[in-house]
């Protein structure tokens, strides 16, 4: 039997590790920038098109490279930051695997010039699928410039699997945004088909993060600053009055370098309880410098996932942190008796030739307001009413008395509004639904639970409806409808808010804006990320705009504009939860009947779209087992 076990070709090892290392093009923007920052450069200038799938450009002015080491630099393991394994543990670069540049010339076509500042001339290497197609002496300037082109021209399968031009670009302003604020002292350029999104000169932390995330955030960082023996903080927290659902920037790096860290993550949202409403979050922005032997980076192949030994102690350190900078905040006002002006506060003395009278309430106990007062100048008389003609006519009603009486209190503070109009009526309901049971009949009354259910008899027993679901349920399917045949209609706003994104979620918007028109938001670019809102969605106007279009911005984020239909769907279920209305509202029998007619004109009345369950029936045998 011949042998089966071979040594896998470098080029086939290469595309492996590719996998790993380079998942799209962001994933090469990020080696690239972080091999010029380990190269000592203060200005870098990265230059997309097509997202990166055509072309990725990264020119820094850093050390160079000569021409052994330019080309050894392709080869896999090549890597100038360690030599023996003790190196692992006082790491102070970014890269260090030696994996990237031989992970990114298997799957693409790479063009790299290069010189030292002491070299007269520099190289030119051009590389195709890990071969060296040439290498030449060239003039160029001090520094890299990497010219990555067609990236996975070899790989169709990676390639097909790329998202739309738009998620990609957010993806790569994403690691670019990471990077930047992780080197505030570093300039940075970033160009997407020859348009300028990004100029970072070289500034301070807080000047880097209002460069990126605009203006507006200056007013509410916190700024936290701790040096211990075990770890060095120093950042900003958000204020929580700018507490959101999704959205919030939040940022942890260490070493310079950026983590997702959950554990640590809890604890700076612990610092905010009882301060933000649940299940929102806030901002922040907070950097660790930590001994590099204490840490192992070593654990994900994109170094985001950080292993530290003293995490515990950590936690704490961030927690007391973040609590004394809101402290400092949110002090209350204090009476300070050390000044030299102090308060004039009478001593009370206990002299026992001083008396203190309390004070007396005297009032007649004489006085009756329904009988005659002569003395008072006045005559009151309580007139006569007949109280039974006030209801003459009028009779209880004779369906379900008992209930009647229980949840009549809460029908008589009902509002006069209808929730949803031009409702089908209940026979179109009842024959759009034959397997689901319906209300009875059209005279059924309907009873509201504690400001939240909705029951009513059916003929399997009864029916307990969740009012907000099921109006997120009706609202979905007139929004989503709206994007699919473009026609809801936009109402104008007097003065037009302005939202302020970051370029990641402004390329994203862009991307997307056809769909925000079909639903009836009306947006103009102002520049620099900055959008204003002239227009929004009829019957929304009571509504904050920027914080739904923020919302409805990081949903298309997190699904991604590749696909329409699952793009119009997400946006039309955030604007339906955000226009559903509350628990506790109180309706009256007109709303509760217009909403459950159009509930049950719905193709899926029984479940949300996002799959939360909308109504249950309680069978009659479960009733009748109760009184049993």
């Amino acid at each position: 039997m011949s042998d089966v076990i071979r040594l896998l070709p470098d080029s086939v090892a290469n595309q492996i590790a590719a996998g790993e290392v380079i998942q799209r093009p962001a994933s090469v923007v990020k080696e690239l920038v972080e091999n010029a920052i380990d190269a000592e450069a203060t200005e870098i200038h990265v230059l997309v098109r097509d997202a990166g799938r055509s072309c990725i450009q990264v020119i820094d002015n850093g050390r160079g490279m000569s021409e052994t080491d330019a080309r050894l630099a392709f080869e896999r393991h090549a890597t100038s930051k360690i030599i023996s394994a003790q190196d692992l543990f006082a790491l102070h670069t970014m890269g260090f695997r030696g994996e990237a540049l031989a992970s990114i010339a298997a799957v693409a076509e790479v063009e790299l010039k290069t010189r030292r500042p002491q070299d007269e001339l520099g190289t030119h290497l051009f590389l195709s699928g890990s071969k060296v197609e040439s290498q030449e002496v060239v003039s160029c300037q001090q520094g890299s410039n990497f010219m990555v082109k067609n990236l996975f021209f070899n790989v169709p399968a990676r390639r097909k699997f790329l998202k739309s031009n738009a998620t990609e670009l957010s993806n790569i302003l994403n690691e670019f945004e990471r990077i930047a604020l992780a080197y505030p002292d570093k300039s940075f350029h970033l160009y997407s088909n020859d348009a300028h999104l990004l100029n970072l000169p070289a500034a301070t932390l807080r000047q880097r993060i209002i460069d990126i995330f605009g203006k507006k955030l200056n007013q509410q960082l916190l700024t936290i600053e701790v040096e211990t023996t075990l770890v060095g903080l120093k950042g900003f927290v958000c204020k929580p009055e700018t507490a959101r659902k999704k959205g919030a920037h939040q940022y942890f790096f260490v070493n310079g370098r950026y983590m997702r860290h959950p554990y640590f993550h809890k604890a700076i949202m612990e610092a905010y309880d009882q301060l933000i409403p649940a299940g929102e979050q806030v901002g922040y922005f907070v950097y660790l410098t930590v001994d590099p032997a204490s840490i192992d980076v070593n654990i994900h192949p994109t170094k985001t996932e950080i292993k530290f030994e003293n995490e515990r102690a950590i936690w704490q350190i961030i927690s007391a942190a973040v609590k004394e900078s809101l402290g400092k905040f949110c002090a209350v006002p204090s009476i300070d008796f050390d000044t030299t002006d102090k308060p004039d506060i009478p001593a009370f003395t206990t002299d026992s030739t001083r008396h203190v009278q309390p004070p007396q309430v005297h009032y007649d106990t004489s006085f009756n307001p329904f009988h005659s007062h002569g003395d008072r100048g006045s005559s009151y008389s309580r007139p006569a009413t007949n109280w039974e003609q006030l209801y003459s006519g009028l009779g209880r009603t004779a369906t379900a008395p008992a209930v009647q009486e229980v949840f009549g209190s809460a029908q008589q503070q009902a509002h006069s509004s209808t929730l949803l109009k031009d409702p089908p009526t209940a026979d179109t309901a009842a024959s759009i639904l034959p397997a689901t049971s319906s209300p009875a009949s059209v005279g059924t009354p309907f009873f509201q639970f504690k400001g939240r259910y909705i029951l009513t008899a059916v003929k399997s027993g009864l029916m307990l409806i969740d009012q907000r679901r099921a109006h997120i349920r009706v609202l979905f399917d007139r929004y989503h409808a709206s994007m699919t045949q473009q026609t809801n209609a936009s109402q104008r706003v007097l003065f037009p808010e302005i939202v302020q994104l970051p370029p990641s979620e402004a390329a994203m918007l862009e991307a997307v804006m056809d769909d925000f028109l079909a639903v009836g938001f009306d947006l103009s670019s102002l520049g620099g990320g900055s959008y204003a809102i002239n227009g929004v969605p009829s019957g929304i106007e009571a509504l904050n705009p920027v914080t739904l279009v923020q919302n409805m911005v990081q949903t298309a984020l997190s699904t991604g504009s590749d696909v329409r239909d699952e793009v119009q769907q997400a946006l039309a279920l955030t604007l339906a939860k955000a226009t559903a209305i509350n628990h506790g509202r109180i309706l009256s029998q007109e709303e509760m009947s217009d909403l459950m007619d159009n509930l049950f004109a719905s193709s899926s009345p029984s479940f949300t779209p996002d799959g939360k369950t909308i109504l249950t029936t309680i069978k009659s045998e479960e009733i009748e087992k109760l009184f049993g």
